[in-house]
């Protein structure tokens, strides 16, 4: 099951029982209230962030990087420094690569990527030209919906926040890379971010400095990791 199947369960229980239930979810998706109070919560993130960087290099970081499912962890970092002058960049999930049609990157898919509404949201969607939500695909169930949290797509819109991809094969690289040098196993999601730190960290001055957002832990993905690199005994 994905995102969107959860997501569609969970508010169709909450508006059934609505005497004895409460929609509580993690990402920034449905109606507002919801990715507000989800922001707000997340915003932890990029407080505890922006505070350990002044501590351990005397400055703010110059690059953010976050993955964007439902946005949820990345918009948790970004906001306590929407006012600063760092760059930013989410990192949706590029499934089998853009052209391929079989992704999750409602930015970066020109013919698919559209205003829309779901579940309550008006966001960038994946859908037809008659409305109609179409699947995704992605390595990484978390990142695997067809729409973005709203406060995402309005960041884009105003140029403050940038937005790019990963495709699985890139993200399955950076799993590795990260496990076998750092010894720190990310979730399939965060490996997307850490794809995109690899291609940007060449580019960037000596002396700059970028945070990476590990929204999760790998322990989960192991199997799928294992299956994916041809050992189907998980080892």
């Amino acid at each position: 099951a994905t995102l969107k199947e959860a997501i569609n369960e969970a508010l169709r229980d909450w508006v059934t029982n609505v005497q004895g239930s409460h929609y509580l979810l993690g990402s920034a998706l449905g109606p507002h209230p919801y990715p507000l109070i989800v922001r707000e919560f997340q915003s932890v993130i990029g407080r505890e962030a922006r505070d350990q960087a002044l501590a351990q290099i005397g400055r703010l970081p110059d690059l953010l990087i976050a993955c964007v499912g439902g946005g949820s962890n990345s918009i948790g970092l970004f906001h306590p420094f929407l006012d600063d002058a760092v760059r930013m960049l989410g990192v949706e999930a590029g499934g089998e690569g853009i052209a391929s049609g079989h992704h999750a990157a409602r930015f970066a898919d020109p013919l698919l990527g559209r205003e829309g509404v779901l579940h309550g949201t008006r966001s960038f969607i994946l859908q037809n030209e008659d409305g109609q939500i179409l699947d995704t695909h992605s390595i990484s169930a978390g990142l695997d919906y067809p729409g973005v949290g709203p406060e995402h797509a309005y960041l884009r819109a105003v140029g403050r926040v940038e937005y790019t991809y990963a495709t699985d094969s890139e993200a399955l690289q950076a799993f590795q890379v990260l496990t076998r040098l750092e010894g720190i196993i990310p979730a399939l999601e965060s490996a997307h971010a850490v794809a995109a730190a690899l291609r940007l960290a060449p580019q960037m001055d000596k002396g700059a400095s970028m945070i990476v957002n590990l929204s999760g832990r790998g322990d989960k993905d192991l199997d799928t990791v294992a299956r994916l690199l041809g050992d189907g005994d998980g080892q």
